[in-house]
């Protein structure tokens, strides 16, 4: 597949640049939004009322024929790119075969693959099992649940700032009330929420943020009651906040001297985001358990629980598992996301895009004092707004630069615990010339406050 695809059926063509036609949002996606709102809750919120048609790579195509820059990726999915060549065939050739067949009832080798896949790319070289899953969400769930049986302890412990879901037990998890929790609850009980690394607020070395948290592990819950510590390498929707050196292994050297279970949420940093397979190998972490979604399937739904095989094994059967789980046409495109990061070297993608951007947003900062700072690796690098001159946020600053970027042809996403918080999730298939172009959009965006 070129970078020009045709597209017969639409009877126009994907050019690999930003281009505007119409008003943002234009007219047919107005249409669109109009009859949304007349059957869709509005619980289903709209960052940017546009529709889109068509996609490849690192462009997005609205209904309208506007072209975008995608430098959010669904939210990290399209890691390898929009509308990858392998994974389509991958996944047309399951749907001509066999779309569904519960693994619980009768197997399928694609399953097995996929497990095989994950045993040789996470973190560690001891014996591990998998389980597929459906989403994050649910990954997080099942990976709590494993951690009770195999410990016999209820307590959960996460860090203040995560993102892990918005099912029940994921929502008493995720740190953020608004909009994720507010007026959901009550919500699943022994959830413990414990301070975390954040260097640009607590100017904590790794070691000294390490110790707060496991002092508040130690006296305001109690190891002997604690199941697991989940923990994202690098936070998602808390701002991309990575943690300071040592704070990681520190954390997890605890929870081995106690019996607690580090579970590591990967699931926006995995799957090659990072210039790693997985962001703990930055961080010289080896979790018991490690979580996957978001960009190992090409956009298809999968997720997965990977962990020590005693760990794994704790439950009885038929513990685990669900309905579509795994499902095969979903479990083949994550075979093929797997080849493709392997025989393409797209892990080395990540370093040449930080390459790229991080000092860009470097000199960004430089220019405009409302950066209070870069951060991020890889391909998961985030700016924090700030009010000139302090740490005080800035979120009306980032609603205005995404709203901007987005009137000229570049998709942002926000994020952050306060809202200040600027992330960019590119695809592994951006060009330096894509980047390039939208970092001008970008300094117009800062210009035009």
């Amino acid at each position: 597949m070129t970078d020009i695809i045709a597209a017969a059926a639409l009877g126009s063509e994907i050019t690999p640049e930003r281009r505007i036609l119409t008003a943002i949002p234009g007219p047919k996606s107005i249409a669109l939004q109009a009859r949304r709102a007349a059957v869709v809750p509005v619980g289903v919120s709209s960052a940017l009322p546009v529709y889109v048609e068509r996609a490849h790579g690192a462009i997005v195509v609205d209904v309208d024929g506007n072209q975008f820059i995608d430098l959010g990726s669904g939210i990290g999915v399209m890691t390898i790119g929009h509308t990858n060549e392998a994974v389509i065939e991958a996944a047309t050739a399951q749907l001509g075969r066999v779309t569904h067949a519960m693994f619980t009832i009768t197997g399928y080798e694609s399953y097995v693959r996929v497990a095989e896949l994950l045993s040789e790319h996470t973190p560690g070289d001891f014996p591990k099992k998998t389980v597929l899953l459906n989403s994050g969400a649910e990954a997080v769930e099942n990976a709590v649940k494993i951690a009770r049986k195999y410990t016999g302890r209820t307590g959960v412990a996460v860090l203040d700032h995560a993102y892990h879901g918005r099912t029940n037990l994921t929502m008493a998890m995720t740190f953020k009330a608004m909009p994720y929790k507010l007026g959901f609850g009550p919500f699943a009980s022994e959830v413990h929420h414990a301070p975390n690394s954040y260097p640009f607020r607590d100017g904590l070395s790794g070691k000294d943020a390490a110790a707060r948290t496991i002092t508040y592990l130690e006296k305001s819950v109690g190891a002997s009651d604690l199941a697991c510590v989940v923990a994202e390498p690098i936070q998602g929707e808390g701002g991309f906040v990575v943690p300071a050196e040592g704070y990681l292994a520190a954390l997890q050297e605890w929870c081995t001297a106690n019996g607690v279970v580090f579970i590591a949420d990967e699931i926006q940093s995995g799957m090659a985001r990072t210039g790693a397979w997985y962001a703990s190998e930055h961080f010289g972490v080896v979790p018991d358990v490690i979580l996957t979604a978001k960009g190992i399937a090409g956009g298809l739904p999968i997720a997965a629980v990977t962990g020590r095989s005693e760990i794994m094994d704790a439950s009885h059967p038929g513990g685990l598992g669900g309905t579509f789980a795994g499902n095969p046409v979903a479990a083949e495109a994550a075979i093929a996301v797997f080849a493709e990061i392997e025989s393409r070297g797209l892990l080395a993608e990540g370093a040449r895009i930080e390459g790229i951007l991080k000092p860009a947003l470097h000199a960004l900062a430089l220019k405009y004092p409302i950066i209070g700072d870069v951060r991020g690796i890889g391909a998961m690098l985030a700016i924090e707004l700030v009010q000139p001159g302090g740490i005080e946020p800035n979120a009306a600053a980032v609603s205005a630069i995404t709203a901007y970027a987005a009137q000229n042809g570049v998709l942002l996403l926000s994020a952050g615990t306060l809202g200040n918080v600027i992330r960019f999730l590119p695809s592994l298939a951006i060009t330096e010339e894509q980047l390039r172009d939208a970092l001008t959009v970008l300094d117009d965006a800062f210009a035009s406050l």
